[in-house]
C-alpha cells in the first residue's frame, strides 16, 4: 500500500472546499469495505483519503412531505431496518437485505454501495492495465467474461455491482451532488456514467464534487414494487442478475411501470422496451416473456455469459409477479 494522507472534515462546507482545493488524487472513504481493499492491492491510488465519517449531516433517514431523504453515510443496516422504508418502499428494504452479510451491512453505507467500483477481475488485478485503468483493451471481451455485461458494454464490459441502485432508480430517486458552489440534483439514473462517457469512472462526480444524499419520492396511490436478486451461491454474493420493478397497478395491469436490472450492464440498466410491453396489459407469464424478449433484442452476450439472458427473464418474471400481486 502506498503512503497517503487522511483528512477528517467536520462539515459539508469543509468537505467541498477540501475536494475543490486538493492538488493530490483524492479518494473518499465511507464505510471503507471496498476502498481499503483497492488501496491495499494498489488498484486504487490516492495522495489524500477523505474520511466521510466525520462529516456532520451526511447520515440519516428523514421522512419529508414529498418523500424520503437518505444520507449517503446511512448504514445499509439502518435502511434495512427502518419502519418507513419497510412500509412505503418494500423493494428498497429487500435490496438492502440482499446486500452482503449482516456484519458488512452494519459497516457499509448507502453511498458506498451506490459508488462501489466494479468487481471485474481484470480491473481488480493490479498487474492488468485494462481500459478502465488507462490501457487500450477490455480483456473481458475475448477473455473470461462469465460475470460481465450483456447490455451497453461499449468497449468496457464491467457490470454495476450496486444492489441499492436498481431499486432506487425504479422508485424514481434523485441524487444530490454537493459542490463548493452549492448543491445540484440529478435523477439517480443519470448519476451513472456509461463507458462511452468516461471509461475510467462509473459516475458523473467531477473534481470537487461528492454525493450528498438520495431522495425517494412519496409513493403514489396503488404503487407496488419488488426487488429480486439472482446469485450464484446461496450465501451472500454479488448479483448475477437483479431486477427492480416499481409502478402503479390498476385492475391487474401496470398503468405506470419502471424496470431496472442490475448485473447486466456497466450502469443500472433500464428495460424500457420491457416497460412498454408490460404497460396497460393484464400481467401474465406470457406477457412477461414477451417483455423480456423485446428487451433482450438489445443484448449482446459474449462467449461465457449468454446464460444471463435466461436470468433476465427469470428475474423479471419474479419481480413483475411479486409487484403485481
Amino acid at each position: 500500500m502506498r503512503e497517503f494522507k487522511i483528512a477528517e472534515p467536520r462539515t459539508m462546507d469543509e468537505l467541498a472546499a477540501l475536494l475543490a482545493e486538493s492538488e493530490e488524487p483524492v479518494a473518499m472513504m465511507a464505510g471503507g469495505t471496498d476502498l481499503i481493499d483497492e488501496l491495499k492491492s494498489g488498484v486504487a491510488t490516492a495522495g489524500l483519503v477523505v474520511d466521510l465519517r466525520t462529516v456532520a449531516g451526511l447520515a440519516g433517514i428523514t421522512p419529508e412531505k414529498d418523500g424520503l431523504r437518505v444520507g449517503v453515510m446511512t448504514r445499509v443496516v439502518e435502511l434495512a431496518e427502518d419502519a418507513v422504508v419497510a412500509r412505503d418502499y418494500p423493494s428498497l428494504k429487500e435490496a438492502a437485505l440482499s446486500l452482503a452479510t449482516p456484519q458488512l451491512r452494519n459497516v457499509g453505507t448507502v453511498g458506498g454501495n451506490l459508488c462501489q467500483r466494479p468487481r471485474c477481475w481484470y480491473y481488480r488485478d493490479p498487474q492488468v492495465v485494462c481500459r478502465k485503468k488507462g490501457g487500450f483493451n477490455c480483456f473481458a471481451f475475448q477473455g473470461r467474461n462469465k460475470y460481465h455485461a450483456i447490455f451497453g458494454g461499449s468497449g468496457c464490459f464491467i457490470v454495476c455491482p450496486s444492489d441499492l441502485a436498481p431499486a432506487l432508480i425504479s422508485l424514481g430517486a434523485k441524487a444530490t451532488i454537493g459542490t463548493a458552489k452549492g448543491d445540484k440534483v440529478v435523477a439517480l439514473e443519470q448519476f451513472y456514467a456509461p463507458p462511452e462517457v468516461d471509461v475510467t469512472r462509473e459516475n458523473v462526480l467531477a473534481k470537487g464534487q461528492f454525493l450528498k444524499d438520495v431522495r425517494v419520492p412519496a409513493p403514489k396511490a396503488g404503487q407496488r414494487a419488488a426487488y429480486v436478486k439472482l446469485k450464484e451461491r446461496g450465501t451472500w454474493d454479488f448479483a448475477l442478475v437483479s431486477a427492480a420493478v416499481a409502478g402503479v397497478v390498476n385492475d391487474g395491469a401496470f398503468a405506470e411501470i419502471a424496470v431496472v436490472m442490475g448485473g447486466v450492464a456497466p450502469t443500472p440498466w433500464r428495460l424500457r422496451k420491457a416497460e412498454d410491453a408490460l404497460r396497460g396489459k393484464p400481467v401474465s407469464e406470457a406477457l412477461v416473456r414477451q417483455a423480456a424478449d423485446a428487451a433482450l433484442k438489445d443484448a449482446s452476450p459474449m462467449r461465457e455469459n449468454g446464460f444471463k439472458a435466461d436470468l433476465v427473464f427469470a428475474a423479471l418474471k419474479e419481480a413483475v409477479m411479486a409487484a403485481a400481486a
